[in-house]
């Protein structure tokens, strides 16, 4: 059996094994953020982006960068690092917006 499942994953031992885990749940913490879109867009009506989308991103793609590098793998980490950017500038973005919204509201009240 673990023969098999070492095979299949293209490991060799019980390091390796854990590691694919952790990225699997990356993938599937990274995967869930369109699911979380998904929800929101049809409780909306139109197509929206929630918060927890950039959250999601950003923790799956931390994790997945580990993981990449642990790998080695330079197109992964490049890949996973320049996301990273765009999430963590996204969430800027909407903090932005929302303390400014706040402080209108502070302004008008």
């Amino acid at each position: 059996m673990k023969e098999t499942l070492f095979s299949f994953l293209a490991i060799d031992n019980w390091t390796e094994f854990w590691w694919v885990m952790l990225g699997l749940a990356a993938q599937l913490t990274f995967a869930a953020r369109f699911i979380v879109q998904w929800i929101a867009s049809e409780r909306a009506g139109r197509s929206y982006v929630p918060v927890a989308f950039w959250y999601l991103s950003i923790l799956g793609g931390a994790i997945l960068l580990t993981y990449a590098i642990y790998r080695k793998d330079a197109v992964f980490i490049l890949g996973q690092s320049t996301g990273l950017l765009v999430y963590v500038r996204n969430l800027m973005l909407i903090r932005r917006v929302t303390r400014a919204e706040a402080e209108g509201r502070e302004t008008q009240g």
